[in-house]
């Protein structure tokens, strides 16, 4: 499959899921949180909120897709699809096939992540409360 019609493809499947999940999503809105379950029971309270914050991160989840994906296709138009916006360097065509949105080589990507993973186990450093009024 051409790759210009792969990414079209997985763009229209993540936005139509996006689309079915905004139909509940207005229902709740709408309601408001937890008006449609007045007579429910507490656990069946909670398995909703759990429910609905699933979905915002799924939702979330997608709409990022969206972007890689939207993305993608403006690097292939601009004629810079498949290389590393990191390094500059050919990201491999195995990785492409496999994941046709990314933006990085695997070596970029694995140095991303161990980046962001440093960064979340540094401690934060707080001040003591001076006041310079």
């Amino acid at each position: 499959m051409d790759i210009r019609k792969r990414l079209e493809t997985d763009l229209k499947e993540v936005v139509g899921r996006l689309r079915q999940m905004g139909g509940s999503a207005a229902l709740e809105e709408l309601l408001g949180p937890g008006e449609h379950w007045a007579y429910a029971d507490e656990v069946d309270e909670i398995q909703a909120n759990e429910r609905r914050e699933i979905g915002f991160a799924t939702r979330e989840l997608l709409v990022e897709r969206v972007n890689r994906i939207t993305a993608a296709l403006d690097r292939l138009n601009d004629g810079e699809y498949g290389t590393c916006v990191e390094c500059s360097e050919k990201i491999a065509p195995a990785r492409l096939r496999a994941l046709p949105e990314v933006q990085t080589c695997v070596r970029c990507q694995d140095r991303l992540e161990r980046r962001g993973r440093q960064l979340e186990l540094e401690p934060v450093e707080v001040e003591a409360g001076v006041d310079d009024d």
